[in-house]
């Protein structure tokens, strides 16, 4: 399990950095707006989840000319640099909130999209919920994550070391798809794409990760300092024969996009607007 208050932590401390070092988020971007591109969609209103400094609210942009690009995250600090593109982002706005917790009125966009948030989060069932909650009915919900095959040799390195919590496990498509459909969003497509990282040495794979704000947030994970013997033995698990480099690295990158039904009334629903409640005297 996920500890969201690390999360945020290291996201905040990652910021100033983070646009040198967000080549995975870079290939799943356009990636994801690569496969917006045949579905018919005039989307005038468009929510950026885990936006973190909005390079993906831009690229948007330029398939949704008049849209409103709502870029939303947990990380001030990330928003705070996301703010550059304003000039940029004629109609922009930033908010700093959970994605478990929008707050934004049922039905207000036409298209949510979450490039690499999904990896973040201690239950996806959670977001999608409220995804489904504020897309408009005929709305599409777009995203690209990490499959379970990501970072599997740095899993096993650590795992040849000590049985701690070191890499966190991703969900399968099919658990995707099924939490979809569980939301309340309707008929989920998703589809697979494989991507290779090759490293110098381990240096430099963990100094793109901590960059990345993508270091150890498990709950489960050892809080005490991994000692060099420890980090030694897992490296040499890492490199084998090639001594402390190079690394390769495989990463599963897993695309999905769904469509929002609106919200479900029943004949004998009766709503108030709470503006309109009269205040007791």
């Amino acid at each position: 399990m996920l500890v969201k208050r690390d999360i945020r932590r290291r996201f905040d401390r990652a910021a100033p950095g983070f646009d040198g070092t967000d080549f995975v988020h870079a290939v799943t971007r356009a990636g994801l707006v690569q496969r917006l591109e045949p579905l018919v969609l005039d989307a005038s209103a468009v929510l950026d989840l885990g936006a973190a400094t909005g390079a993906t609210g831009q690229l948007l942009r330029k398939r949704f000319r008049r849209a409103h690009v709502v870029a939303l995250d947990l990380s001030r600090p990330m928003l705070v640099h996301a703010r550059r593109r304003r000039a940029w982002l004629a109609t922009f706005s930033r908010v700093q909130a959970d994605a478990e917790r929008l707050p934004f009125a049922d039905g207000t966009f036409d298209l949510v999209v979450a490039n690499q948030l999904l990896p973040w989060l201690p239950d996806p069932a959670h977001v999608f919920a409220e995804v489904a909650r504020v897309l408009k009915k005929g709305g599409v919900f777009a995203f690209a994550t990490l499959g379970p095959d990501s970072f599997r040799e740095l899993a096993a390195a650590w795992a040849a070391v000590d049985r701690g919590g070191h890499v966190h496990r991703f969900a399968d498509m099919h658990d995707i798809g099924d939490a979809l459909v569980g939301a309340g969003l309707q008929d989920p497509v998703l589809d697979v794409d494989r991507l290779t990282v090759t490293y110098e040495d381990s240096g430099k794979l963990f100094a793109d990760l901590t960059r990345a704000g993508a270091r150890n947030s498990l709950a489960e994970r050892d809080r005490g300092l991994v000692g060099r013997g420890r980090f030694g033995a897992m490296v040499e698990a890492l490199t084998g024969a090639a001594g402390d480099g190079p690394i390769r690295l495989d990463l599963e990158l897993v695309y999905g996009h769904c469509w929002g039904r609106g919200q479900d009334s029943r004949a004998d629903d009766f709503r108030i607007d709470a503006n309109r409640i009269p205040l007791r005297r």
